[in-house]
């Protein structure tokens, strides 16, 4: 069968090609750049939890040696501090890093796939779709034809794939822009994020804005500074003074020494396109959606897609059509992202409008401090991973649900289990294989070497169930989870999104669970294309 062709060679892409890779799954990125990506150490990603575990996981590389993970989080409003984060093993710290440093920890990774390959100097040019593949064309000095089973655009925000496809792309246009500057210098903190807001030595009105702090390894910090609306030219000369009236404010004396790395504008767009899928041909990250206004990060969302993606790719390609799978990517992520986009533009007015939240709210500051924080951090309605508990993948309601600490559909709990060769591994650890995830919870098995107990109680009725699954599935043992009581049985997607659990042994229930996380029976997928079902649950253009 064809490869996967992946156009763009950014996080996302790269992602998505390691992801198939490692799932069996041949590809081939089209990345129309030389191959490398420039340095540039004002271009800076931040991760939370989950994606930095997949990128980790995909690499093997230990992202923390490269970035920086924050000791605390500050947010101050004039001299005032409003809200404070420690963080902890059991809170992690976003990951912060430079960009091109994921990028090339991610280009050395797929280096070593035989199943991948990176054609660089090839710029996509047309699409071609039949019922049995796709056909790209890239133009240039590498210019040729590629034969796809599907295509995926990771391509950013001028997506060349989702203008081919005609695929509309509708949003608001500059809703924040930044200055923003890397520097290696000593702030009077160390390695903790902050937020500063109305700091004193600017006069109230729209130029006294907003700092944002982040450190980088090696007394590294990228500052971004919050701009007033509209489309005034940001010089070096006015980027400068930020920097030196910003150091010394913080600094309270003379401008301390600092060496300015690199400089830039960011500007935040919020767009969402009207569909992720065209027959055989999807889109993922910056091409699918643009976000990132009040502290939210847009990579995280399209590394989540990356993720959603691979698996379901990966069943469809080794054993054929699945369209209410394939289906799924659509419905699961643009509803999350969708979500996301309502809550900041829902607070944008609030948090960005000349009376703030005091117009609305008692107590605004701290509640406009909570809302930013939640944002930057990864929490609540602007920045928490989505759920897919409306999934279509959902199954309805089984007789032996049982309650644990992670709501359906939400990404499970990385506890420390034990493999069926007896080895201890975490959870997180046993993702991306393409496989479903039986978890029991059995307390005291830690304790005890596999062979003791594999043959003893409810293990082997269990054994026999996850192997009649309609999927290929692993049975992993854990001494406890958080709100399951004994003999809670999960089933886990292989993207680390809980499907149900169950009281007990209920092959049944399990069987109906892992059936309908596949698409549904294979049967009801008959021979149709995708075209006419992808585009008929889509809405209009």
């Amino acid at each position: 069968m064809d490869p996967v062709i992946v156009v763009g060679a950014g996080p996302v892409g790269l992602t998505l090609a390691l992801a198939l890779a490692r799932q069996d799954v041949p590809c081939v990125v089209l990345d129309e750049g030389p191959g490398k990506d420039e340095p540039r150490p004002a271009r800076t990603v931040v991760l939370r939890e989950d994606t930095a575990a997949l990128v980790e996981r995909l690499t093997g590389v230990p992202l923390a040696h490269a970035g920086a993970r924050w000791a605390g989080w500050r947010s101050v409003r004039r001299k005032q501090v409003m809200y404070e984060v420690a963080f902890a093993d059991t809170d992690p710290a976003p990951l912060h890093i430079a960009q091109h440093v994921l990028t090339d920890a991610l280009r050395t990774a797929l280096a070593g796939e035989r199943l991948a390959e990176i054609a660089v100097e090839s710029r996509l040019d047309t699409i071609e779709q039949e019922p049995s593949g796709v056909t790209a064309r890239t133009r240039g000095a590498a210019g040729t034809w590629w034969r796809g089973s599907y295509l995926v655009g990771c391509d950013g925000p001028r997506s060349t794939v989702r203008k081919l496809q005609d695929i509309r792309f509708p949003g608001r246009t500059a809703v924040e822009r930044h200055a923003v500057a890397a520097l290696r210098t000593e702030l009077p903190w160390y390695d903790e994020a902050l937020l500063h807001r109305m700091p004193p030595w600017r006069t109230s009105g729209p130029s006294a804005g907003e700092i944002t702090a982040r450190p980088l390894p090696d007394d590294v910090w990228r500052l971004d500074w919050l701009l007033p609306p509209g489309k005034d030219l940001v010089t070096p000369e006015l980027l400068l003074a930020r920097v030196r009236e910003t150091l010394t404010g913080w600094g309270g004396g003379p401008t301390p020494s600092y060496e300015l790395l690199d400089t830039g504008v960011h500007t935040v767009h919020h767009r969402l396109a009207r569909r992720w899928r065209a027959d055989r041909v999807f889109l993922a990250g910056d091409a699918a959606h643009l976000l990132g206004a009040l502290g939210t990060h847009g990579l995280d969302e399209g590394l989540r897609d990356a993720d959603n993606l691979a698996w379901k790719l990966a069943l469809a390609w080794h054993h054929g059509p699945h369209e209410a799978l394939l289906d799924s990517y659509q419905t699961e992520r643009r509803a999350i992202v969708s979500a996301r986009l309502r809550a900041a533009d829902q607070a944008l007015p609030l948090l960005r409008g000349g009376g703030g939240l005091r117009a609305y709210v008692p107590g605004s500051a701290r509640g406009h401090d909570t809302l930013l924080t939640d944002g930057h951090l990864g929490r609540g309605a602007l920045g928490a991973p989505g759920t897919y508990a409306r999934s279509p993948l959902a199954p309805g309601p089984l007789e032996g649900e049982a309650p644990v600490g992670t709501a359906p559909g939400a990404v499970v709990t990385d506890v420390r289990v034990t493999a069926e060769d007896g080895t201890f591994v975490r959870l997180r650890d046993r993702l991306g294989r393409g496989a479903l995830l039986v978890v029991l919870i059995a307390p005291g098995t830690g304790v005890w070497e596999r062979r003791h107990w594999v043959s003893a109680g409810i293990m082997p009725r269990l054994a026999a169930a996850v192997s009649a699954l309609p999927h290929r599935a692993e049975l992993l043992v854990a001494e406890s989870y958080p709100g399951a009581a004994a003999h809670t049985v999960l089933l886990v997607r292989p993207d680390g999104h809980l499907v149900t659990a169950l009281s007990g042994v209920r092959p049944a229930d399990l069987y109906t669970a892992a059936e309908a996380v596949l698409g549904g029976p294979a049967a009801e997928e008959g021979g149709e294309g995708a075209g006419a079902r992808a585009d008929a649950g889509a809405g209009s253009r």
